[in-house]
């Protein structure tokens, strides 16, 4: 169970953040701030100390609705609102982080950036990310969500988008909702598909990335298919 002390020198959590900064705050403090306002019969560190007891982790907080949120006592709608809005803007930063680098150089802070978007995602998302030739990200599109059931997509779909981009190369990213990042016969398959449809349009395929909840596997660090 994740716990929390309540301590005397925590009660004054913005003061506390003006003088010391945030990065010397607990968790309990923190989430104090942004709840804003505790309850009728508790004061809002009682809150926050609650609401952590009830997770195992913060990163529960990324897997739970705004129904889940609010069944949580002394979060409301509002705040229920609020923290998911501060979940998915603290998202966007670590995206926009990552964008600030020029070009896309190693396929493991690739995979990383992709667990950000796509390991919690029910379904099985298929992203293209088409380059220039400084391995500079031209536009990053979906190209196909849906079951496994399905060949997760036909390579003139991710062509067309590499062509109207003039990319010179390509990346192609899927997530597994099961959680695993290993590869599937039908993975090879599609990689091996997907590399011969890039050679004769004259467009590099750099690597096909399959990415889990903790984990991430790379056709090119892992084969020679690629």
């Amino acid at each position: 169970m994740y716990t929390v002390e309540l301590k005397n020198e925590a009660l004054l959590p913005r003061e506390r953040l003006m003088d010391l900064g945030a990065e010397n705050l607990s968790n309990q403090e923190l989430l104090a701030i942004l709840l804003r306002t505790g309850t009728k019969t508790k004061p809002v560190l009682e809150v926050s100390l609650n609401i952590l007891e009830n997770l195992t982790s913060l990163a529960d907080f990324t897997h739970l609705s705004l129904q889940e949120l609010q069944q949580i006592k002394g979060i409301g709608q509002v705040k229920s609102i609020e923290i998911k809005a501060m979940l998915e803007l603290s998202k966007r930063i670590n995206k926009a982080d990552y964008a600030q680098q020029e070009r896309i150089m190693s396929s493991e802070k690739l995979a990383r950036k992709m667990m950000l978007e796509l390991s919690d995602k029910k379904q099985e998302h298929l992203v293209a990310l088409y380059l220039d030739t400084q391995n500079r990200i031209i536009e990053q599109k979906t190209i196909f969500i849906g079951s496994v059931r399905r060949s997760i997509a036909e390579p003139r779909e991710i062509l067309y988008y590499a062509c109207k981009n003039m990319a010179t190369s390509l990346i192609i990213v899927h997530n597994q909702p099961s959680g695993s990042a290993s590869p599937s016969e039908n993975d090879l398959y599609f990689t091996e598909k997907i590399k011969q449809s890039c050679e004769t349009v004259g467009i590099v395929c750099l690597d096909h990335i399959i990415v889990g909840k903790h984990c991430y596997y790379s056709f090119r660090e892992e084969t020679d298919i690629l």
